[in-house]
């Protein structure tokens, strides 16, 4: 429905507007095949597209993304599992296939920019000259969050059309428009997970791996073994329930070590942290600072957003220490910075630590 509305947006603009649709996986690859309506690689949804494309009087190509795909978004997925963290394909897939391979596909075409139903806002600084990454007006829908990784010469090709609208404004113009996806039910989980069985996914795409992984140990903040796991990748940090242990009080997985074979848990303080170290960062809307500064972070998608020092270190890392303790730090996700309403920059979490 957002990319729909997007499309309907730009062409009551005046632009020349061609719809393309991701062919990223099958369930043949992936399997959770369970006649998912909502899953963005079933004939359904491409059908969906196509018929929105000739509502709008436009042309629309369904572009065969497999191969990269699996290559640089679902064999990373598999390898962050196995090493213990736990990762979010979406943020990878924005620069990596929509903002990569998609973008090059759409200048192939003579595409100038691409647009889609993203809830974020880019702007010029004037003084500057640089864009920047803004939220999306409904804070509910906001998804700069997952646009960290973009570079200025990818926003330089972006138009972000629903930024400044809200999802009931959204829904209302499709309803107007009478486009077929206007009631379309969201989808909640990863798009080639389309069960929402990771489990399932990581044992199908690795033979022999519950093998290889059961019966490892669940170790307590003593050293003391207490139980044993399915396998760790199937744990995440702040995990609760499932573990299938009797301890009398109420534990959490603080640590998963790969190396070990082993899930640590412990009480609820284990799993809050003081702060955290994130690599691999990227600055969006500013230069790379020198000096530290007072940002409002995120660490994941659904978070309101809490403040933090954030403190350049050497080469591409930084550190947040955190004003209020924050819960269920996790390596493998996005730790991102705001300035008010402004993404500044963002990296994946590399570790949590307890004291900053």
């Amino acid at each position: 429905m957002d990319s729909s509305v997007a499309a309907a947006s730009l062409v009551k603009q005046g632009y020349q507007v061609v719809g393309l649709t991701m062919h990223v996986w099958d369930y043949e690859l992936v399997g959770g095949n369970f006649d998912n309506e909502t899953a963005c690689c079933s004939i359904e949804a491409m059908n969906d597209a196509r018929t929105v494309c000739h509502k709008l009087g436009i042309p629309h190509y369904p572009i065969n993304l497999k191969q990269i795909f699996l290559d640089r978004i679902i064999r990373n997925f598999i390898d962050e599992y196995l090493k213990g963290r736990t990762p979010n394909p979406c943020v990878l897939c924005n620069r990596e296939i929509k903002w990569g391979a998609l973008l090059r596909k759409a200048e192939g075409l003579g595409a100038k920019k691409i647009a889609t139903g993203h809830y974020a806002r880019c702007v010029k600084d004037e003084k500057t000259g640089r864009l920047q990454l803004l939220r999306g007006i409904d804070r509910k829908k906001d998804q700069a969050y997952a646009l960290w990784p973009l570079a200025q010469t990818q926003l330089a090709k972006t138009i972000l059309p629903i930024g400044t609208l809200t999802k009931s404004e959204v829904r209302a113009i499709a309803d107007e428009l009478e486009l077929k996806t206007a009631r379309k039910a969201e989808s909640q989980e990863i798009c080639f997970i389309p069960d929402n069985n990771y489990e399932r996914f990581l044992k199908q795409q690795i033979p022999g791996l519950e093998k290889q992984i059961q019966q490892g140990e669940i170790v307590n903040e003593t050293g003391q073994v207490v139980g044993y796991h399915r396998g760790y990748p199937f744990y995440t940090i702040g995990q609760r329930k499932g573990l299938q242990i009797a301890t009398g009080r109420r534990v959490y997985v603080n640590r998963i070590d790969p190396n070990a074979n082993q899930v640590h848990i412990g009480g609820k303080a284990s799993v809050r942290s003081n702060g955290l170290i994130a690599h691999r960062i990227n600055w969006v809307s500013i230069p790379a600072p020198k000096e530290s500064l007072g940002v409002t972070a995120k660490i994941r998608y659904n978070d309101p957003g809490f403040s933090a020092r954030l403190i350049p270190l050497a080469g591409d890392r930084v550190k947040l220490a955190f004003e209020t303790p924050q819960n269920a730090v996790t390596p493998g996700q996005s730790a991102v910075f705001y300035d008010g309403e402004m993404l500044l920059g963002g990296g994946f979490i590399e570790k949590a630590i307890q004291s900053a």
